[in-house]
């Protein structure tokens, strides 16, 4: 069984083609700047070079028939024709709780998914567009809708509610969904493979550092608890989103700078975290290189990266708090596998909790499914794992074709 793994953005398209029997990746690549001059894909084909397609995209449509097309070529394709594909898996963002799990796509499924948009108003539209376009392209081919969110719904009422009126989370579904669901349950899943132990008789740390970051609490396979909030703004320092903050900082901030309620969020999505923090930088390559360079900037740059750490920090030890017991802390996503010195910061004095880590295996590269950095002396054992979100779509887009 092959699966193709559709991302779909404003302006682009991820995709993988998955060998489902052993897992492999056949080809995967992605369309950009679609409906804009100088749109192109890039695809790669096992593990040959990336080759470059410059191409008109108007839409997503147009995206669709190059990556089939590109599937197919004789010299960089993988698959004889499109009937080798036996599904599509589509991420979404956002599930708020009209789905609780991966989604058969009919046209009442689509219905409901469009209830969705003002929960992820940046991404499910996007989604939505690109389910469209692909059924126009392969009608005959069952699809399936994946949601980032639907692994933390799983959270028990405390942890998922906020502290308004009752009546208004009933009525608005104003919650806590999270974000990077696939990822964490996939690191969790992974974590447990390597120790050889049943995933339900362990609790696991999760943190997802990237652009976007996100810290799970995770027992025995299900989501306790999660970093990010109604939307992926909340939780810890991030890239360019500012994380936490007191509503009313908002609103005061929003009148001293003549903002109305629009500018004011955009300004907490894109100018504030690390970005804000810093001065200009939210690259952990750029942050590392301003704090060498030393003077104010490279003040303010280490700033930025001792307030993220500290950040995860808060929240791996409240996490600790809330499972009682922690077997493993698993670390993934960008930051953590090319970045061994903030885990070894977020970590670090947290030795009378049993928690150690090995730095010298702590290297700023992780090219192994599982890096162990567990400490000779440390009770909690410290993985860092590469996620592999497409293969978690794969995975459940079968699952739910298959029944």
């Amino acid at each position: 069984m092959k699966v193709l793994v559709l991302n779909a953005g404003s302006s682009s398209l991820k995709y993988q083609l998955i060998d489902m029997e052993n897992e492999s990746v056949l080809a995967k690549g992605n369309c950009d700047r679609i409906g804009i001059d100088g749109s192109f894909c890039k695809h790669k084909k096992g593990d040959n070079d990336n080759i470059i397609i410059e191409k008109e995209l108007k839409n997503h449509k147009d995206a669709i028939e190059v990556i089939l097309s590109l599937l197919v070529d004789k010299e960089n394709g993988v698959i004889a024709s499109m009937d080798e594909i036996s599904a599509v898996g589509h991420r979404v963002v956002a599930s708020g709780e009209y789905f609780t799990e991966p989604t058969l796509v009919t046209d009442e499924s689509l219905e409901r998914m469009k209830k969705t948009f003002e929960l992820g108003p940046l991404h499910n539209p996007h989604a939505y567009t690109g389910v469209i376009a692909c059924r126009e392209v392969m009608p005959n081919v069952p699809m399936v809708l994946v949601f980032d969110t639907t692994f933390h719904l799983t959270m028990p009422e405390k942890a998922y509610m906020y502290n308004i009126k009752y009546e208004d989370y009933e009525n608005f579904h104003v919650r806590r969904y999270g974000a990077h669901g696939t990822s964490h349950k996939f690191v969790s899943g992974k974590a447990a493979e390597y120790l050889g132990k049943d995933i339900k008789d362990l609790n696991i740390i999760t943190c997802h550092l990237g652009n976007g970051s996100s810290i799970s609490a995770v027992k025995g396979g299900v989501c306790q608890d999660t970093s990010m909030g109604f939307t992926p703004l909340a939780g810890v320092c991030m890239g360019t989103r500012s994380g936490d903050i007191d509503a009313s900082a908002v609103e005061f901030l929003a009148k001293k700078k003549g903002m109305d309620i629009y500018e004011i969020t955009y300004y907490l999505n894109h100018d504030c975290g690390l970005k804000g923090l810093s001065g200009g930088y939210s690259d952990f390559r750029d942050l590392r290189s301003q704090v060498e360079k030393g003077g104010e900037e490279g003040r303010r740059a280490q700033l930025a990266l001792d307030k993220f750490a500290y950040d995860c920090k808060k929240y791996v030890g409240a996490y600790m708090a809330v499972l009682g017991r922690v077997d493993c802390i698993v670390f993934t996503a960008g930051i953590s596998e090319w970045n061994g010195f903030i885990i070894n910061d977020i970590l670090d004095g947290m030795e009378n909790y049993g928690i150690q880590v090995d730095k010298e295996k702590n290297t700023d590269s992780c090219s192994t499914p599982v890096k162990d950095i567990t400490g000779k002396d440390s009770k909690v054992k410290i993985l860092v794992i590469p996620t592999n979100e497409e293969l978690v779509i794969a995975r459940e887009t079968k699952d739910v074709v298959s029944k």
